[in-house]
């Protein structure tokens, strides 16, 4: 079984029951579904952010039980670092490139609502629904 890993947008929209969360569940069926730890910081980000109530922030704290959660590792930093030289002339956003780089180092491919953010990564592979 092939492991895929999600952007946080495709996450959010998974937890909140979004139209493109109904789209991409045919892409991400038999796979192994993976998350960095980046994904689950902007999640509690965004949960702090909107003031979410205790019902969603109990589902959030969840999360590590619906997907496998990449942690950080001295080889990913190294990764991250690779990831944000190569896109030094077109600058990638610190969160984006953490999920790039953690795509590249375990060889998943990413599935993302937001292609253009991760453009012009040598060894990114990218899925994404086009709806």
């Amino acid at each position: 079984m092939k492991t895929l890993l999600l952007d946080t947008n495709v996450v959010s929209y998974l937890m909140r029951g979004h139209a493109l969360g109904r789209a991409y569940r045919p892409l991400l069926a038999n796979h192994a579904l993976a998350v960095s730890f980046m994904t689950v910081a902007e999640l509690y980000e965004g949960a702090y952010r909107n003031n979410w109530g205790t019902a969603m922030r109990h589902a959030l704290d969840k999360i590590q039980h619906s997907f496998i959660v990449v942690p950080s590792t001295l080889e990913l930093c190294a990764r991250w670092g690779e990831v944000r030289w190569l896109r030094r002339r077109q600058p990638i956003a610190p969160d984006d490139a953490w999920i790039a780089a953690t795509a590249i180092e375990y060889d998943c491919s990413l599935v993302t609502h937001d292609a253009r953010d991760f453009h012009s990564i040598p060894g990114l592979r990218i899925i994404t629904e086009t709806t």
